[in-house]
């Protein structure tokens, strides 16, 4: 693991609970259901710091007999887990939401709870964008989620200032409960975003088209004395790519010649894409001629010569 996503992770605890701390003193000034709602939400923001530092270790472990493709899909794994844990939370505030609707009641330092809610969304604002840029970089799910998550938590508790403002200047009490709604709405929304983004890299989704055509590309180019690829197959897995194809080769030629095609292709690959595992079956044209005929159908057909 990079020692920059590991301290990134555990910065994100400490900038979690301080935003806690903030949120819950706004709401404790002012009595307001929906900067109790943001708390609350905050909550889950310190869980998620914790679960993003446990994924970002395990996933950066190399690979061993257990895994030999490595740990890369912890951070998949545990952004399900934070998108699912996101939803009850919207389920939880929408009830106390509920109830604080049928029961409406007067707030008791507004402003200085918005202040207090504001100076917080500040701080998560800019912590939400470190945690997107890093994740971007090293393509790292867990932080992309984190951050995503708590840049969410940002437009909710701009909303609450605007409207927690509004409450004492109309004195409409339901407009709180009506936030705190909102609020769950918003965290809802996020959670189910998570978890279907997150599904795709568990399910081994297939990358751009435009990326898998860029490496049918460098085939073509490197693969110089092959005949033929096919079957060309990729996905990722955090920051590693994994790539597979057929290579087709004249009957006639060595294993040292068709082993150095491969190492030119290999090394054009990686040279593009980066971390890289890859793996090349190399066959002979009369096999696979014999395939064709006896009906087997190749997906990705691209002719080197």
């Amino acid at each position: 693991m990079t020692p920059l996503r590991q301290n990134i992770a555990r910065l994100s605890i400490l900038v979690s609970l301080i935003v806690l701390a903030i949120k819950y003193s706004a709401y404790y000034v002012s009595h307001s259901s929906a900067l109790l709602a943001d708390a609350i939400e905050t909550i889950l923001n310190v869980i998620a710091a914790i679960g993003t530092l446990w994924a970002v270790n395990i996933a950066a472990q190399p690979a061993d007999e257990n895994h030999p493709y490595g740990h890369g899909k912890a951070e998949y794994l545990w952004a399900i887990i934070e998108g699912i844990l996101v939803v009850l939370t919207a389920i939880g505030i929408f009830l106390i939401a509920c109830y604080d609707f049928l029961h409406p009641s007067s707030l008791k330092e507004p402003f200085i709870g918005v202040f207090l809610n504001a100076f917080a969304g500040m701080v998560n604002f800019i912590w939400a964008r470190i945690m997107i840029i890093i994740g971007r970089k090293y393509d790292s799910q867990a932080l992309l989620s984190a951050g995503a998550h708590v840049q969410s938590d940002v437009w909710a508790s701009l909303a609450l200032v605007i409207g927690v403002s509004l409450i004492p200047l109309l004195h409409w009490l339901w407009i709180d409960p009506l936030l705190s709604i909102l609020v769950a709405l918003n965290v809802l929304w996020t959670g189910f975003g998570m978890m279907r983004h997150s599904m795709k890299g568990l399910m081994d989704e297939a990358p751009a088209p435009e990326l898998i055509e860029k490496v049918f590309k460098i085939i073509t180019e490197k693969g110089e004395g092959a005949l033929e690829a096919h079957d060309l197959r990729m996905r990722k897995v955090g920051a590693l790519y994994f790539v597979e194809f057929h290579l087709v080769v004249d009957d006639h030629m060595s294993i040292t010649e068709a082993h150095d095609i491969c190492d030119h292709i290999e090394s054009a690959i990686r040279k593009y894409l980066g971390s890289a595992s890859i793996h090349i079956h190399v066959e002979p044209e009369k096999i696979a001629k014999e395939e064709h005929l006896s009906g087997h159908k190749h997906r990705n057909v691209l002719t080197l010569s």
